[in-house]
């Protein structure tokens, strides 16, 4: 995934996707600061599997990278994260820090990855059965509809909202 070859990266992302679990190790390992393309490819590939482990990176790269495309992947994966295979203690403890990192990603100056964090948020309020946590997603989703000036992001927002109050 490290070359420039989007139709080779696509394929090999819906692969490790595929495999699930068992390419993840290998994917974390991977990662580099250095190589962008490669960095990307494999965190749209963690954040399509899902798996716990990814969780460090995610909340990292949602929140740091220089890349608004990898920034995006992170955040939209950290709503997609299969809390059923930690303990109940662990997942409502990742729970908790993925919904800090995905408030602070809804301050991030571009619109894309705000508008990504909204969905992260809105499957995350929906995976989870601490209601206090649903209120305080819900809440933090109001604020943005409030206060973000993109229209996008706040259209976003709106189905979002919706879709919770549907599920639960």
């Amino acid at each position: 995934m490290g070359y420039n070859n989007a139709g080779a990266a696509a394929g090999a992302v819906k692969g490790l996707i595929n495999l699930g679990d068992v390419s993840v190790p290998y994917l974390l390992q991977q990662i580099d600061g250095y190589n962008y393309g490669a960095r990307a490819w494999a965190t749209r590939a963690l954040a399509g599997i899902g798996h716990p482990s990814a969780l460090d990176h995610l909340q990292e790269t949602a929140l740091r990278d220089f890349s608004l495309s990898v920034r995006r992947s992170a955040a939209k994966g950290l709503g997609y994260i299969e809390w059923s295979k930690l303990s109940v203690s662990e997942a409502s403890e990742g729970q908790k820090q993925a919904t800090e990192t995905l408030s602070k990603v809804l301050d991030d100056p571009e619109w894309v990855v705000r508008y990504a964090a909204v969905v992260g948020l809105q499957n995350l309020a929906i995976s989870v059965d601490n209601q206090s946590l649903v209120n305080s997603i819900v809440e933090k989703l109001d604020h943005q509809l409030e206060t973000d000036s993109e229209l996008g992001v706040c259209a976003r927002v709106k189905l979002a909202l919706a879709e919770i109050d549907r599920e639960l």
